[in-house]
């Protein structure tokens, strides 16, 4: 089978241009949404002592050499969010950054190793506030776009519409008739047979070395998220605590977290939190990730000292991540990710 050419070749160039243009136009407009709203536009370094503690997040490593010869394991990050979260502690109350991220173990049409995340944080202000933000930046991107619609694989989805809200726990009624909450205690803690037990009796598949999370994960993926964001965008809100580990935990339900997640067209948009400012619960669920990361893929991360010193300082805050190549796709109806991409990695020939 003939490999598919380059795209730096003029041909493949000229039909990706398009897509392309869309993207700078739709970053420039939402350069201008957040300086309208006063924010500062940061710029953060993309080689850290840690990638980010989340057990299912791969990361790509590297070293400095000093002039010594001594060396420093660095990582890519996978997220500038360790990094904005130290300026909020320095002082600054609403920054916005364009940052080239880093992930290990992804590709697919929805996924490159380097991409693009829009991350944008609140000092003092709710995260009920950030929904409002991501309502407008649909509208935004699809005004810039000229597109009355956002539209992948064959679905559609109106971006000017108001947001549905869906907590998880009614989602999970929902669509798999599942009681979600009934296996969570008051603590966070989880019970892994009784989420079991409800999926057997849903007719759903579960293997005997299956923990909560992994339970959870699957109901999820196969039950919920292939309904989300049709006609009209979803809020899919208040995660389990268990599931949210930056995330503090809701004043109305010690269970749940202040953690939503932003779905149009069945595509996963953007992922935010109602900041975790206690800085030993932090190291805690840090370090259960890694516990989990080490037993599933016999790897772990170091912990960023210097992010948890910073994180006893830090205001309360709200603060979100969102697929900015994601989000030109819907807005250009581009069908693969590598579409949006001034320059794409290249890929490993079979």
């Amino acid at each position: 089978m003939p490999h598919a050419s380059p795209w730096w070749t003029p041909d493949v160039h000229a039909d990706r241009r398009p897509f392309l243009i869309g993207r700078n136009r739709i970053q420039s407009a939402l350069r201008r949404f957040f300086e309208e709203r006063d924010f500062i536009e940061v710029d953060t370094a993309t080689l850290q002592v840690s990638p980010g503690n989340e057990a299912h997040l791969h990361a790509f490593a590297t070293e400095a050499i000093g002039h010594d010869g001594s060396i420093q394991p660095l990582y890519l990050h996978t997220s500038p969010e360790f990094a904005c979260k130290k300026l909020l502690a320095a002082g600054e109350r609403r920054i916005a950054c364009f940052a080239h991220v880093y992930r290990n173990r992804e590709r697919g049409p929805l996924h490159h190793p380097e991409f693009t995340m829009l991350e944008w944080y609140r000092a003092g202000e709710s995260y009920e506030t950030l929904m409002r933000d991501c309502a407008e930046i649909l509208a935004t991107a699809a005004g810039t776009a000229g597109a009355r619609a956002f539209t992948y694989q064959g679905r559609a989805c109106a971006p000017f519409l108001e947001p549905e809200r869906l907590s998880l726990a009614e989602a999970f009624e929902r669509f798999a008739s599942i009681d979600l909450l009934a296996s969570i205690e008051k603590d966070g803690s989880t019970d892994r047979e009784r989420l079991a037990a409800a999926m057997r009796a849903a007719g759903l598949r579960v293997a005997h070395d299956d923990n909560w999370t992994d339970l959870f994960s699957r109901v999820l993926v196969e039950k919920v998220e292939p309904h989300l964001g049709f006609g009209r965008p979803t809020i899919l809100d208040h995660y389990p605590v268990a599931e949210a580990a930056l995330a503090r935990p809701a004043s109305r339900d010690p269970r749940v977290a202040e953690r939503f997640e932003l779905y149009a067209c069945g595509v996963e948009l953007a992922n935010a939190f109602g900041e975790l400012t206690d800085a030993a619960e932090q190291r805690r669920r840090f370090e259960l990730e890694m516990a989990e990361k080490a037993r599933v893929y016999g790897e772990t991360y170091p912990l960023d000292e210097d992010f948890l010193a910073a994180l006893a300082r830090m205001p309360e805050a709200s603060g979100i991540a969102l697929g900015f190549d994601r989000l030109v796709m819907l807005a250009t109806g581009a069908s693969r990710i590598e579409q949006v991409l001034w320059a794409p990695v290249a890929e490993a020939s079979a």
